[in-house]
């Protein structure tokens, strides 16, 4: 269970493996060349980001005839909530994370004023 959580912790750690994961959420099943649309990455930087994303468990490949399409799989994101996020009182941190955006344009008001 570690090596998967540690896997799928590693392939977050990149902020372009969160966006290819971002794209699977805005529109799952998408073929490489459509993934690549999005992104300022070269088709070979996808791949190898997808591969780690399949290694993790994060992307599932659906073969459509010749087209391979690749599928979000939020499991192990819902795992590691339920092991990491749920452990420390999800609803707390929230009401603290909602705290802090309700005062962050206040902040910003203020700083504006100071000037």
């Amino acid at each position: 269970m570690n090596r998967v959580m540690d896997a799928v912790f590693k392939a977050l750690a990149d902020a372009s493996r969160r966006s290819l994961l971002d794209q699977l959420h805005k529109s799952n099943g998408q073929t490489l060349g459509e993934l690549c649309e999005h992104l300022d990455m070269t088709r070979q930087a996808v791949t190898k980001h997808l591969g780690l994303l399949e290694k993790a468990n994060l992307v599932s490949i659906v073969w459509r005839g010749r087209e391979k399409l690749h599928y979000l799989n939020p499991v192990p994101l819902h795992e590691i909530y339920e092991r990491w996020i749920g452990k420390y009182e999800g609803h707390r941190l929230q009401t603290l994370s909602d705290l802090k955006q309700s005062l962050e344009p206040t902040k910003n008001t203020r700083k504006g004023k100071q000037k």
